[in-house]
């Protein structure tokens, strides 16, 4: 983590409650240090007994993580880092409108039988992540379940959770056909929020962007660089919905600070006039053609006394190529 995310993220943080007088004692690591733990194993994907060895024990890592999932904690600082982005971006803090998908994911052998099923639609064998996102593709509330569970019953508890929540003011979803039923709609209505599906056009053979659905699709996508969210290695289903909040928390995060990883320069040399970089396939190709089509040759450096090339040989040389008593 940056210090400019660190600046972000400190001031959304929840207060420990050993600071409010409420019990406890300090923590023996720095706040920021265990951030860096778990943000380093959801985005690499390693295993919590394989953390590095600069970052504090992998028990102390899991205890921190645990206490934060048993408070929610990862979702209250996404929270409000997400209502702080908002604001930067000209918005009201609670959106008024949001868009539902979901994607089916493998499980590995770790996953119990009783917590996993099989997507036949998408050949996935393991767990169903349902998100809710706004406008501009931050998350808003997540649930996990078997792959097997439809979209259309898994909607509800979706928007129940969210709705439960105080300050919210959801009045429009946009949804595939997949959320299409009595079942869907009379959970929607009884929030007051309308639910609108985005259907393909009739006739429709080439791929088109859907309206409004592909910012969804756009987060999924996000999360999805995150290793840890690649396969599904946890047993229970709320620690896996813990690794999604902490997806998302490291792209917010990010986002707010400005400082997304770039790939850097392949070479440390000043480039200028002369010194562009080289340039290899297709543009390399297309160069080359066109440097046979009009003839253009590189002109030759000046040659030096001592050098392999003497000025005996350059004067027996007429229009670049070499005259030998053979071409004579």
């Amino acid at each position: 983590m940056t210090d400019a995310e660190w600046a972000e993220v400190r001031s959304a943080m929840p207060v420990p409650a050993w600071l409010l007088k409420r019990g406890g004692r300090p923590e023996a690591y720095c706040h920021r240090e265990m951030l860096d733990a778990v943000r380093y194993l959801v985005d690499n994907g390693v295993k919590w007994m394989a953390m590095p060895v600069d970052f504090p024990h992998w028990r102390a890592v899991y205890d921190f993580f645990r206490r934060w999932r048993a408070c929610d904690y990862v979702r209250e600082l996404h929270e409000r880092l997400r209502r702080t982005a908002r604001e930067r971006s000209g918005r009201n803090a609670e959106p008024s409108a949001g868009i539902i998908d979901s994607q089916s994911v493998d499980a590995s052998e770790s996953v119990g039988e009783d917590s996993r099923g099989c997507d036949g639609g998408k050949s996935r064998d393991g767990r169903k992540r349902h998100i809710l996102t706004d406008s501009e593709g931050l998350l808003l509330e997540v649930t996990v379940t078997t792959a097997d569970v439809h979209d259309s019953k898994a909607a509800p508890a979706l928007l129940e959770t969210f709705m439960d929540q105080p300050g919210r003011l959801l009045k429009l979803v946009w949804v595939d056909s997949a959320y299409q039923g009595p079942a869907p709609a009379k959970a929607f209505a009884r929030h007051g929020v309308r639910i609108e599906v985005v259907r393909r056009s009739d006739g429709q053979r080439a791929f088109v962007v859907p309206a409004r659905r592909w910012v969804v699709e756009r987060t999924l996508s996000w999360l999805s660089r995150s290793r840890r969210l690649n396969r599904d290695h946890d047993s229970r289903l709320d620690h896996h919905a813990q690794m999604v909040w902490w997806a998302a928390m490291i792209r917010l995060s990010r986002r707010l600070a400005e400082d997304a990883p770039r790939w850097p320069e392949s070479s440390s040399t000043p480039r200028g006039p002369g010194r562009a970089r080289p340039r290899t396939g297709a543009a390399g190709r297309r160069r080359d053609r066109r440097r046979r089509r009009t003839g253009w040759r590189r002109p030759r450096l000046p040659s030096r006394e001592g050098s392999r090339r003497s000025p005996a040989v350059n004067a027996g040389r007429t229009g670049g190529r070499a005259t030998s008593p053979r071409s004579l």
